[in-house]
């Protein structure tokens, strides 16, 4: 083998193993399991979970559980369809 490919010529970051100094988990949201409450009759509460262009913001960006996120979704397609939310941005 040659020194091209040692594995402890690898710049600056070293043994870390981790991503940097990226935070390990971005919460966006700050809700408790008891205080939210997700139904489709509620659009203003829906519309905090969706970007500018309509789509829907991923669990691991809004700090739900994966329970809570497939409520979120359920919820806020069926408001869509009864015209409470959008479909895109316009």
């Amino acid at each position: 083998m040659s020194d091209r490919y040692d594995r402890s010529d690898r710049g600056d970051r070293g043994d870390r193993g981790d991503r940097g100094d990226r935070p390990s988990k971005r919460s966006r949201f700050n809700f408790s399991e008891k205080e939210l409450v997700i139904d489709y009759k509620n659009p203003q509460l829906l519309k905090n979970f969706l970007t500018d262009r309509g789509k829907i913001i991923p669990a691991r960006i809004s700090g739900l559980s994966a329970r809570q996120q497939r409520q979120l979704t359920k919820a806020i397609k069926r408001a869509r369809m009864l015209a409470l939310l959008p479909f895109t941005s316009s």
